[in-house]
């Protein structure tokens, strides 16, 4: 599977060469994008296979991010991704691993998707304005809340940056 539009159109905000942090990587479409880009990527899932099938592109960790501790804790990347995921308990856990100056592009399920497939539980399906909620303190970029055609979906999708650390100020010219 390719990888997905939105994650490929907001991929120039990443840092050239940055980490990329791959939340429920799966198989590594979005890793493989990455790396190919010549990025350092991370991806974490569930499955042991999906890891195996990753390791060789950077560091692939197997970890039950539900139930179990978050394995990045303290850890920030330049780009964190999330793509057909949703746990609402982590998104806080997921913003707070965006660097300052990296961005967040994330793109999962709505509320209205119960009505033209799976998934179809509201436990997995973002409500309206809930993923721009969940990042506050970031600057929105691009925000997609409605419907998509191919193939038939509701989504909500985001890209959003962390303000960097204060820049150093230019040397003021005092006037002769």
């Amino acid at each position: 599977m390719p990888p997905s539009d939105w994650i490929r159109r907001w991929s120039h905000l990443v840092r050239p060469g940055g980490t990329v942090l791959d939340v429920a990587c799966g198989t590594g479409r979005h890793l493989r994008w990455f790396h190919e880009r010549n990025h350092f990527v991370t991806g974490v899932d569930i499955a042991q296979a999906a890891i195996d099938s990753i390791s060789e592109l950077g560091e692939a960790i197997c970890a039950d991010i539900e139930n179990g501790p978050w394995p990045l804790t303290g850890r920030t990347f330049d780009a964190v991704v999330v793509t057909n995921y949703l746990w609402r308990a982590l998104l806080p856990k997921i913003v707070a691993s965006v660097a300052p100056g990296g961005v967040l592009l994330y793109e999962t399920f709505a509320a209205g998707n119960e009505t033209v497939g799976k998934p179809g539980r509201a436990d997995f399906l973002l409500q309206p304005g809930e993923l721009l909620g969940a990042c506050a303190g970031l600057r929105v970029v691009a925000y997609e809340d409605g419907f998509l055609t191919e193939p038939e979906r509701f989504v909500q999708r985001i890209a959003a940056v962390r303000a960097p650390l204060e820049a150093p100020r230019a040397p003021r010219r005092l006037p002769l």
